[in-house]
């Protein structure tokens, strides 16, 4: 059973909104991302995702993007994810999954990387850059290890690509608001609404979470109208680098605060 879909399943039940937390392993250096995770989970993020820092980054806007090169540039390689990981899940109960693209877990080792995945308490792994078409790897160690595996499904995904992210999505399936570069945005894309609608007509008792594009309260409480969870990136990294921890926090449960 998915930790994830159970606490945003609960959150659903009891009508309270659920967000959903990114930010990039490594930056500015790997202590202090543990540092800001941990404060994030303790601050009211109920998912946190745990990105991994890669040098090309097609999906990332220019906030992640400085944030994951800096991280590069500081020394992050790949194996020292799941020390940091494992800190993080040690010192709080939130279900933490890491975000990265393919090409850096087909280089470590598919069913490695799931495996220390797992020993360092990750809950799951979301997959921007790949499909379930092309998974079958990953869908075979994932099951195995009862880890929770997301993937995309975005405003240009035809029915039948929707059902399939859905069907083979556990934990919850990541909802992409707009065409395009992740980042915060003044004005929602309304494309979120109709993403999230074709993956619940296939069906599914996954929750769907919307993200790219969330950087107000209002938009969380909006997106947690007609989804299962908000996600926010940007916004985080953005914070973290105005004030640093405290401002990360304050930042945190102001989008809970003012969602409820």
């Amino acid at each position: 059973m998915s930790r994830t879909a159970d606490v945003l399943n609960t959150l659903q039940e009891t009508n309270k909104p659920a967000l959903i937390g990114y930010f990039p392993a490594g930056f500015p250096t790997l202590d202090d991302s543990v540092a800001a995770c941990i404060a994030m989970c303790e601050s009211g993020v109920d998912v946190l995702e745990f990105g991994v820092p890669y040098s090309d980054p097609v999906m990332d806007g220019l906030v992640i993007q400085e944030a994951t090169e800096q991280a590069l540039a500081n020394g992050f390689k790949l194996k020292d994810l799941f020390p940091a990981l494992k800190k993080v899940t040690e010192a709080v109960s939130t279900p933490v999954l890491v975000m990265s693209y393919w090409n850096p877990i087909m280089q470590y080792g598919v069913e490695r990387f799931a495996r220390d995945l797992k020993a360092a308490g990750g809950a799951g792994l979301i997959t921007p850059d790949l499909i379930p078409d092309e998974a079958a790897d990953w869908l075979a160690i994932s099951e195995e290890l009862d880890l929770d595996r997301i993937f995309l499904a975005t405003p240009s995904s035809s029915p039948e690509r929707l059902a399939a992210s859905a069907s083979q999505s556990r934990g919850f399936v990541y909802a992409v608001s707009t065409m395009g570069i992740t980042g915060a945005r003044e004005d929602l894309d309304r494309k979120a609404r109709d993403v999230v609608a074709g993956v619940k007509a296939s069906g599914t008792q996954t929750p769907v979470c919307v993200g790219i594009g969330i950087s107000t309260s209002a938009q969380v409480a909006e997106v947690n109208s007609y989804a299962d969870g908000a996600i926010v990136g940007s916004l985080f990294i953005k914070a973290y680098l105005s004030g640093g921890i405290q401002e990360l926090r304050e930042t945190v449960m102001e989008l809970k605060s003012g969602s409820n």
